[in-house]
């Protein structure tokens, strides 16, 4: 078949639908349990995506206090100072930053898996590989990923992954309380998850939910992670974001931003004026609060 998935990959494959084993069948695959079909599609990915509904039920506690009793650290992301893995000396997307970069994990051993969850074309698999990972690309649309599936009904099996990288996804989600439950079924006790969310982009790409710091430790705690990061970008304004991504679209990012610098410049100083006059606000919520989008990093314990 057209997929070219590794043996490795396809002992860990599961219905979206019901969950059980599925087995290489033509050209495609059958569910060991409910017999589902799923094709390969034209361009090659195997077409694990749901060929009907399913009933996904959820129950909340709306009673519940959201942050820990000391609160919670929404800071810019620092550099870790022990990295797991040593990127230098390679071209990587201009979207992972050193930083971010910093705290992706090591492979525990020569099968470990690493999940790119809408991973598009696949522009993630040469720092998996650094990582010493192998690469599953997972994507709703792109012919260019290994595997069409849906977040929302994950076609893995329990505890398969060691790291789950998710870059620029979670706003695209209808349902993210259940991406994060189905992403946190996936990964492996003492797994990472490492990923992106807009926050004040424009609407793109039929965006749903554009998360708040709050909105996003919500979603990730719901989902029965241990959250270890959530920080604002400090270099991707929410005007750099309009100005790039709708005011002025195809326009050369250089010159979109720097349309918008004198505004950001402003923006900045008043903001100082402010706090040296009411001797409240600090920098760390300017940012937190105008940035364009937010980093996580969570676990499972």
């Amino acid at each position: 078949m057209k997929s070219g998935l590794s043996d490795n990959l396809w002992e860990i494959l599961r219905c979206a639908y019901c969950g059980n084993a599925i087995n290489k069948k033509n050209d495609g695959a059958e569910c060991q349990g409910c017999k589902t079909f799923y094709p390969s599609a034209a361009s090659g990915p195997l077409d694990l995506r749901l060929r009907k509904s399913r009933k996904y039920e959820l129950e909340f506690n709306i009673d519940s206090e959201l942050l820990p009793p000391g609160g919670f650290n929404f800071e810019t992301l620092t550099m870790n100072k022990k990295p797991a893995v040593d990127f230098s000396n390679m071209t990587v997307p201009h979207h992972l930053t050193a930083e971010v970069l910093s705290y992706f994990p090591k492979a525990a051993s020569k099968g470990s898996l690493m999940l790119d969850l809408g991973c598009g074309d696949t522009v993630h698999r040469d720092v998996s590989n650094r990582a010493g990972f192998e690469y599953v690309g997972l994507d709703y649309f792109s012919p260019d990923a290994p595997i069409l599936g849906d977040a929302h009904a994950l076609p893995f099996a329990d505890n398969t992954f060691d790291f789950i990288l998710s870059i620029a996804v979670l706003e695209h989600i209808r349902y993210p309380f259940v991406m994060m439950r189905e992403a946190h079924r996936v990964l492996k006790p003492h797994g990472k998850l490492i990923g992106t969310v807009s926050f004040l982009e424009p609407f793109h790409g039929d965006s749903f939910y554009h998360h708040t710091h709050l909105g996003l430790y919500n979603s990730l705690q719901y989902g029965g992670f241990k959250i270890e990061r959530i920080a604002p970008s400090k270099t991707w304004s929410g005007l750099r974001a309009q100005a790039n991504m709708i005011l002025f679209p195809k326009l050369p990012r250089i010159l979109s931003q720097a349309v918008v610098l004198p505004i950001e410049m402003l923006h900045r100083i008043w903001w100082s004026a402010g706090r040296l006059i009411t001797k409240k606000g600090d920098e760390q919520g300017r940012i937190r609060s105008t940035t364009g989008a937010f980093t996580f990093i969570a676990s499972k314990d």
